[in-house]
């Protein structure tokens, strides 16, 4: 597949660096001539220097051949551009970031085909969380009656020390361990998959079973009251709003007093407090504890990390940082940050579905494996229909984790039996994912 993406920032270069690496034939265009020399350094890609609005520079690089324009450079209205022109061009499809929610309305007679927000995103997947405190991943799928969970086992859970086998009867009610992330290595789990203290694991389940996977994996359940929010960017207000939302108590810390007074006029319900998020003396009022939960959201990862471990060091019970270089989430993870937020992520998770072959619904990738859960619909006459789960010769590198038939979610057995139209979630490694497509088609 050929694909042009403009702006070579955080995101694009993210999803140039994936892309090019399954072979994908990839072109990246970027204004800034420096940031276009560092990326030409680094990708495994065509980088031009230019205006990814403009048709000449969109003309040099052969859009009209593009299967997929992909504009995600920080300014909405030059996205939006991008889109327009590379249509008129003869692109196949467009994808723009689009922050601003007051432009989304009507952009598809712009030429824009799909809209990205990853702010929003972000604080969707926050406000989850929020509500499942000390999991480190939760994805939603099949309309949400199905939650991939993520967490670390602790020492007392009764999964450690236990094959995959054995943990199965430990329980009454359905789950998949669809994978195992140890030392940075991930595996996709079988029966003898033995299960131990510190690994990460992802299990899917039936989204009214998700209020167990705490304590199957060892996490100390604590009723969150209170949610303090560090920073004041986009990402955090609108984390701020849907928390509001769901009936928590919301403290807003930043070191801007113009800002935080210009929002407390804005909002009657957080309380905005003016002060240094690194500082602990800033928490000393609240009497922080284990039932408060601390999101470090602003746009600098060094002051989220201190927030965070300042949090913890108070007593707090569970602390999600936001991130923009994904290598520090392996390196933090279990010192002292439960859980982490990317904007490279949502991002991925929203393009990748346009990417991958089949009828696919949706697309989830993960802070620390480059592993992708797929969401993907079985056509009636896809080679897998009309078998069971165990005949399927599934890739080692690939479980099926749900199953989504005529509006029911379970999690399948052996003896499942693929059905027309049925939406499976599949979790798969990166060198399985083509070995699943093909299963479909």
């Amino acid at each position: 597949m050929r694909i042009v993406i403009v702006g070579a920032g955080a995101v694009g270069s993210s999803l140039a660096e994936r892309l090019s690496g399954e072979g994908q034939d990839v072109v990246i265009i970027e204004a800034d001539r420096e940031k276009a020399a560092e990326v030409q350094e680094t990708h495994d890609a065509l980088v031009l220097t230019g205006n990814g609005s403009s048709q000449h520079v969109l003309t040099e690089a052969e859009v009209e051949k593009a299967d997929l324009l992909i504009a995600v450079s920080n300014n909405d209205g030059a996205n939006i551009l991008a889109c327009h022109t590379a249509k008129g061009l003869g692109v196949k499809r467009t994808v723009a970031r689009v922050e601003d929610p007051s432009l989304h309305e009507g952009l598809e007679t712009l030429g824009v085909d799909v809209v990205i927000d990853t702010g929003e995103a972000g604080a969707r997947e926050l406000v989850g969380l929020v509500r499942q405190a000390g999991v480190s991943d939760l994805v939603e799928f099949a309309n949400g009656k199905l939650s991939l969970i993520g967490g670390t086992v602790q020492g007392s859970s009764p999964l450690a020390g236990r094959s995959l086998a054995e943990s199965r009867r430990l329980t009454d009610w359905d789950w998949v361990l669809t994978a195992v992330v140890r030392h940075g290595v991930t595996t996709v789990a079988h029966g003898q998959t033995v299960i131990e203290e510190g690994d990460h694991v992802l299990l899917m389940v039936a989204a009214d079973d998700a209020g167990r996977v705490g304590s199957l994996i060892g996490l100390a359940r604590h009723p969150i009251r209170r949610v303090f929010v560090v920073g004041t960017t986009r990402l955090a207000i609108r984390t701020v709003e849907h928390v509001v939302n769901e009936g928590f108590d919301v403290i807003v810390i930043d070191s801007d007093h113009d800002r935080c007074r210009t929002l407390a006029e804005r909002y009657a319900r957080p309380l905005f407090v003016c002060g240094d998020p690194t500082d602990p003396a800033t928490y000393t009022d609240f009497d922080p504890s284990e039932r408060d939960m601390l999101l470090a959201l602003t746009g600098w990862d060094e002051v989220n990390i201190v927030a965070s471990l300042v949090a913890k060091a108070q007593g707090m019970a569970t602390v999600v940082a936001r991130f923009n270089r994904i290598e520090y989430v392996a390196l933090l993870s279990g010192r002292g940050i439960d859980a982490a937020v990317s904007a490279r992520l949502a991002a991925a998770n929203a393009i990748l579905r346009f990417v991958r072959r089949g009828l696919i619904h949706s697309v989830a990738t993960f802070k620390d494996t480059a592993a992708e859960a797929i969401e993907i619909e079985a056509e009636p006459h896809a080679r897998l229909v009309g078998k069971a789960v165990k005949e399927l010769a599934l890739p080692r590198g690939a479980v099926i984790g749900g199953v989504l038939r005529d509006g029911r979610a379970f999690v399948p057995e052996g003896s499942t039996v693929i059905a027309p139209r049925d939406h499976l979630i599949f979790f798969a490694l990166p060198d399985a994912i083509h070995q699943v497509e093909r299963l479909f088609t």
